[in-house]
């Protein structure tokens, strides 16, 4: 394969002079100068990454089209059938005719679906400026057929090898005549003439059949190994004679001492002139796995949205007063992940996916501090005062925008290194579209109805076949893919595995039929679909209660969600034991001794109880409550190293005689106190494993009073989306590009006349003049008001040229309406390289 230097690279972008408008374009510049303004614009839209800078002209932009990483990243962004298309033209003729492409794809024998779908593919692959020219002379860009046509070091992805001509350029002479004997076509001693004879042989049907004919049925089963790619196969110094019969006649030519290729005219003989064994002109259908009643579906959606708010809340307690540790290299550690894990009774993977989202919805970050730790962000306490709705639409935004992968926590990045869940590695910029493509995908089947993920992911491979990166053997989007329909169920986006209806609404889906896929929404969109979302899920969550029901086995069952302050109230007071439908908490001595040490008395717990349950207090529950608080706070534990106070010596005289108390190290001072050799905490546990219910005691004698601490980060925002390549442009922005190119292409375009006594120049160089002509020129062009061209270096110096028309020439300067800009604007004399004046009706 000839690789192209920088030169040819030029010229396939330059324009050359005088060429017509109404004559077929002879470079892509040329092509891209016959669009209109609409046609530029989707190009720069499709193609976000060129624009990056704003290019001078249609020069320049064709130059950037043309460039590798610009050409990779929109091969990547083809669906298969566009990029079979592009493939067939990297092994036909360049150009190509429309006629020879459609043979390629069809084969002999025609199919009228790929005759009905190729048009919309090579009107895409124009419009992305990878192929340009008229429907006689389609041309693939340089790049793209460097890229996607075969050679012994990149084979071809349609299993097609070199031509005849390709693969016999550095074969002798004689070696050419003796294959063109051998095949029976005479001789001659030119060698492109024999190459030409060897060409027409096999690309004509009837005589390549009769040669055919002739070959050994075991040399018909080295082509058949070879035909559908790879092209090449190794051989021994002495082959076989059926490789010997096939060398002997050019149907196999050499690529190395002990490699030989099928020639690709052989091969697409072998085809019946097909490129690709399998065309696929049509996406593949989503199929439909169950179907359920709409509204069957929206109530499981919503039970999982309920279930997902009680889980980030139950998170944002379990770090309230600060959560784990951040490791030195970021992120959270294994152990603190599964002791989260643990807390909130899910499984590991589960607990990354809400530990991420959280993050990403902003409610959780580190504090920043020298010990640096997770903790809930202010915005935290103001999500968790929304309405359940709106909280529950704030998730799923953010979900749906985050690059953030919590499937990939537990993985390795390219070095070895574990990712871990909050880490700085989770990052893909492809997830939202993957996410946005597979739910939209789920649109497009009838309300109620679940998708086989198994048809999803093959229409998305479809979509984008060169996407994503290979990683531990899998491809990256398809992983995303099978993450996105769990983490939907997770979030109550889907329900049964069908599309909710206020996921329909948050997407812009249409709510009552099946809807084509949609492009994904601005952000100020999604915020606005966010609020109707909201809306529509509202009647479907459950209401808060404000009661529960108390058991005479020491529970209480809360039968629905709990108002915050009765749930809040309710976590000191007593453990939870189960989760789902219905809450069950547990009092036991201990929660209600915590109740004790946060403030409480037991007429306050009595009333609590009272107030809230729909059934009477059992006995039990209140002769516990009694029983703790009456022992509760009867001992006395303080500072001294530590001390134990009593007003019944008794009762000291009764922990000194317990062995227990031996590690306590106790011995008494006054018949109402006892001095200990530990701290106050490790004594006021070790009082309580014995049965005891002490109370801390402060300086002043006070009975102390713990109260759980909320630890808040400074404000934090959510953190920003890594975007997959350039963000596609908007309507003012693609606007204005396009008025900035189209304007700078007339600059560098417009006819003009040299001055006799300037050197020539080169096209898009700028052209030299004395301070003194330029002078002359400008002023001249004053008087007279007419528009002349201008080389101009910015103060930066960014070169430019422009067609000005000056109004005014004083001190050093010239202002002028510039056509370039359409604006007035002042320039520095010193600054304009030359002049020109513009030929006769040029502006």
């Amino acid at each position: 394969m000839v690789r192209m230097g920088t030169g040819e690279r030029n010229r396939e972008a330059h324009v050359p002079e005088g060429s017509g408008g109404a004559a077929a374009p002879r470079t892509l510049a040329e092509a891209l100068r016959a669009r209109g303004d609409d046609g530029l614009a989707a190009l720069l839209r499709a193609r976000p990454d060129l624009l990056s800078p704003v290019p001078n002209d249609l020069t320049q932009l064709a130059t950037r089209a043309g460039t590798r990483a610009s050409v990779v990243r929109a091969l990547e962004r083809l669906d298969r059938f566009a990029l079979q298309t592009a493939e067939a033209l990297a092994v036909a003729p360049d150009p190509a005719p429309y006629e020879v492409l459609l043979g390629l794809l069809t084969g002999d024998e025609g199919d009228a679906t790929i005759e009905a779908a190729l048009p919309r593919a090579v009107e895409l692959l124009r419009e992305q400026a990878l192929v340009w020219g008229d429907d006689e002379r389609l041309r693939l860009v340089r790049t793209a057929r460097e890229l996607l046509a075969p050679s012994p070091q990149h084979p071809s992805p349609t299993g097609l090898g070199p031509t005849v001509a390709e693969a016999t350029s550095g074969m002798s002479p004689t070696r050419l005549q003796e294959i063109i004997a051998t095949a029976g076509l005479g001789s001659t001693h030119d060698p492109v003439s024999a190459v030409t004879v060897l060409t027409e042989l096999f690309t004509d049907r009837r005589r390549m059949g009769e040669l055919l004919d002739t070959a050994p049925s075991d040399a018909l089963t080295v082509l058949d190994r070879l035909v559908w790619g790879p092209p090449y196969g190794e051989v021994t110094a002495n082959p076989a004679p059926p490789v010997r019969w096939l060398r002997d006649r050019g149907l196999l030519l050499p690529a190395s001492p002990r490699t030989v290729v099928l020639p690709r005219e052989v091969a697409l003989h072998l085809r019946a002139g097909r490129a690709h064994r399998t065309p696929e002109p049509l996406p593949p259908a989503v199929a439909e796995l169950r179907t359920y009643r709409p509204q069957v579906v929206d109530s499981a959606a919503a039970g999982q949205a309920h279930r997902a708010l009680a889980t980030v809340e139950e998170l944002l307690r379990e770090w309230n007063e600060g959560g784990p540790a951040v490791l030195r290299a970021g992120g959270l550690s294994v152990r603190d992940l599964k002791r989260t894990a643990t807390a909130l009774d899910l499984s590991e993977p589960e607990t990354a996916f809400w530990v991420e989202l959280a993050y990403g919805a902003g409610l959780l970050a580190s504090d920043g501090e020298a010990d640096e730790r997770y903790a809930p962000t202010p915005d935290a306490d103001t999500w968790l005062e929304l309405p359940p709705a709106t909280r529950w639409a704030r998730l799923a935004t953010a979900w749906l925008t985050a690059t953030r992968t919590p499937g990939l926590v537990g993985g390795q990045d390219a070095k070895g290194r574990a990712l871990s869940a909050l880490g700085p590695e989770l990052d893909r910029g492809v997830a939202p579209e993957v996410r946005h493509r597979v739910l939209t995908l789920q649109g497009t089947l009838t309300p109620g109805t679940s998708a086989d993920p198994e048809s999803v992911l093959a229409r998305l491979q479809w979509d984008r076949p060169l996407r994503g990166t290979a990683q531990s053997g899998a491809d990256l989007r398809a992983r995303i893919a099978t993450w996105t329909l769990t983490e939907a169920e997770h979030l109550g986006i889907t329900g049964r595995g069908a599309l909710s209806t206020h996921a329909r609404v948050l997407l812009g889906l249409d709510t009552t039929g099946p809807t084509a896929p949609v492009a994904p929404l601005t952000p100020a969109e999604l915020t606005a679909r966010a609020a109707l979302a909201a809306e529509a899920i509202a009647p479907l969550l459950p209401e808060p209660v404000d009661h529960v029901l108390l058991q005479a086995d020491l529970t209480a069952v809360a039968p629905g969600p709990l108002e915050r302050p009765l749930a809040e109230m309710l976590a000191v007071l007593a453990d939870v034991e189960s989760k789902g439908g219905a809450t069950v908490y547990r009092f036991t001595a201990a929660s209600v001794r915590r109740a004790l040490d946060a403030g409480q008395t037991a007429s306050d717990l009595h009333a609590f109880l009272a107030a809230h349950s729909r059934t009477p207090v059992p006995q039990p529950l209140a002769y516990l409550v009694d029983d703790v608080a009456r022992k509760h706070g009867h001992l006395r534990i303080g500072a001294a190293s530590a001390y134990v106070r009593c007003d019944d010596d008794a009762v000291l005289g009764e922990i000194l005689a317990d062995k227990r108390s031996a590690t306590l190290r106790l011995r008494r001072l006054a018949p109402t106190v006892l001095a200990a050799q530990t701290d106050p905490a490790t004594l006021l546990e070790g009082l309580r494993s014995m049965g005891y219910a002490p109370a801390g005691e402060s300086a002043e004698g006070d009975v102390l009073i713990t109260r759980a601490h909320a630890h808040r980060t400074p404000p934090r925002s959510a953190p920003a989306p890594v975007p997959d390549g350039p963000p596609t442009p908007d309507a003012t922005l693609l606007g204005a590009a396009v008025r900035a190119i189209r304007a700078g292409d007339l600059a560098s375009t417009v006819e003009r006349k040299e001055a006799p006594q300037a050197p020539p120049h080169a096209p898009g160089e700028l052209p030299r003049t004395s301070p003194a002509d330029t002078l002359a020129t400008v002023q001249a062009a004053a008087m007279t008001g007419s528009a002349i061209w201008i080389g101009y270096v910015n103060a930066d110096g960014a070169a430019s040229q422009r067609v000005i028309a000056p109004v005014r020439v004083e001190g050093g300067f010239v202002t002028a309406y510039d056509h370039t800009a359409d604006e007035v604007r002042t320039y520095p004399l010193h600054r304009i390289t030359g002049v020109a004046e513009l030929a006769d009706g040029a502006v």
